[in-house]
């Protein structure tokens, strides 16, 4: 696989940008610890590692001092048109940066529509949002700080307000040569975000060739996700996603992607999620439906209904000669796909 990227940072010991136009090439590693090229030896598709490093663009190289000041705008409530909400508010930290809630709260407690995403690993997708709408960290960030039924601010109001705030003047004007601008809090945010990567997992390990990492019920479910369960057919890659929408019929009275394209046969069509730390950002799916990931598995077995109301064909189909005595197996397969937490400090605001 080979993916054209404009610039990087190691995120490895520390953040440092490495601004060159390169060809990436990931190189696979096979499930029995092996490097295989690209070439590899199944037809399956591939259960990789996450890259070595995040991309970012060439014109918005990742410092540590844009990240430390992405990090005091994500947990600033003052990007809220009530001083109430910050980014944190609902990508908190310790819930792997999702809430725990089946639908997001926004601006004065309104229930929203969809399911919050964890922001864990944002900066390896392609596109953003359940609906894939924003192309960019930097097209996303200043989104949900603008809309009227999330963090409901003014993008004038709040450059006048954090104008008037000597520490952020003084920290625009070291990274940006500017003072406070819309553009300049999309690009901070967009930085601390390319940070947010999870750590190895039990999986990860195993990929490496720690055999015993995984338990016998997990490799049980490892060989159903490949196999008759089909789950890697959309669950692949190093994100366990491949970052392509689908109608799996569920929460069909929301557009989906059909809003963002006008196309009637995208209507439905949600991104396919990571599976990295799934087993703690619940519930699931993008109406928050599935509270448990035995129901998610359950759903894909039997719960895929054989037509949808709108006529529109669905990209799936139930399961209905799996046994229900394959599900535990599967959980436990993707419980081991979370790592270690991300350790975040909240910092200290001007």
């Amino acid at each position: 696989m080979i993916a054209n990227k404009d610039c990087r940072f190691d995120f490895s010991t520390e953040v440092r940008p490495v601004c060159c136009r390169i060809v990436m090439i990931v190189t696979l590693i096979g499930l029995d610890g092996d490097i295989v090229g690209a070439q590899g030896r199944s037809d399956r598709p591939s259960l990789i590692p996450l890259p070595a490093a995040v991309p970012a663009p060439i014109d918005q190289p990742v410092t540590p001092e844009k990240v430390e000041l992405g990090s005091l705008l994500f947990f600033d409530p003052r990007l809220s048109g009530d001083n109430r909400m910050s980014c944190a508010t609902c990508h908190v930290p310790e819930k792997s940066f999702s809430d725990g809630l089946r639908l997001g709260k926004g601006h004065a407690d309104k229930s929203l529509r969809r399911n919050i995403q964890s922001l864990l690993n944002v900066g390896f997708y392609p596109l953003l949002f359940w609906d894939g709408r924003a192309r960019s960290l930097e097209e996303q960030a200043l989104a949900p700080i603008e809309s009227a039924d999330e963090m409901h601010q003014d993008l004038h109001a709040l450059e006048r307000e954090l104008n008037a705030v000597p520490g952020y003047r003084s920290r625009f004007q070291s990274v940006f040569s500017t003072d406070v601008t819309r553009r300049g809090i999309a690009q901070a945010l967009a930085a601390f975000q390319r940070t947010l990567v999870s750590r190895r997992s039990p999986f990860d390990r195993y990929l490496l060739g720690e055999k015993a990492a995984l338990s016998d019920e997990a490799l049980q479910g490892l060989e159903l996700f490949q196999g008759a369960a089909g789950c890697v057919r959309c669950h692949h890659g190093p994100l366990l996603s491949d970052n392509k929408f689908h109608r799996i019929g569920i929460g069909l009275d929301d557009d989906g992607l059909g809003a963002v394209t006008g196309n009637r046969e995208d209507k439905g069509k949600f991104r396919t999620p990571s599976l990295r730390n799934i087993a703690e950002t619940g519930p699931y799916m993008h109406n928050g439906s599935r509270a448990s990931l035995s129901e998610v598995v359950i759903h894909y077995y039997r719960g895929v209904p054989a037509a949808a109301d709108d006529g529109l064909p669905l990209d799936i189909a139930p399961l209905s000669g799996q046994s229900f005595s394959e599900v535990s197996a599967l959980v436990a397969f993707l419980e081991s796909l979370t790592g270690e937490a991300v350790a975040i400090e909240r910092p200290e605001l001007p």
